[in-house]
């Protein structure tokens, strides 16, 4: 698999505005296997889904909830998450990344 971006890169907070790769998934993108990179691509478009954003409502994909001791979201800026309505999990990618950054 070649690379997701679409050169509408643009760092948001620790975030890439256009592919929505962390900035370390970008960094780390080159070591992966082809598989490696499927499978963070599916993550990140909802095909691999571990629930539903409470934001929107699109398959969104956490890693805590995976069985891992980390998640994506860590690596990026806080957001201002005071907005939002309902107690929520985890967002996907793209509800995360309009948030305001704190």
């Amino acid at each position: 698999m070649h690379t997701p971006c679409r050169a509408a890169c643009k760092n948001n907070g620790g975030i890439c505005s256009g592919c929505h790769r962390t900035m370390n998934e970008l960094s780390d993108w080159r070591h992966l296997t082809n598989d490696s990179r499927q499978q963070k691509m599916e993550q990140i478009s909802g095909v691999e889904s571990t629930h539903q954003c409470e934001q929107c409502g699109e398959p969104a994909y956490c890693e805590i909830s995976a069985g891992n001791d980390s998640c994506w979201c860590f690596e990026i800026e806080k957001r201002d998450t005071s907005s939002l309505t309902t107690s929520t999990r985890c967002l996907c990618r793209q509800c995360l990344s309009a948030l305001p950054i704190k």
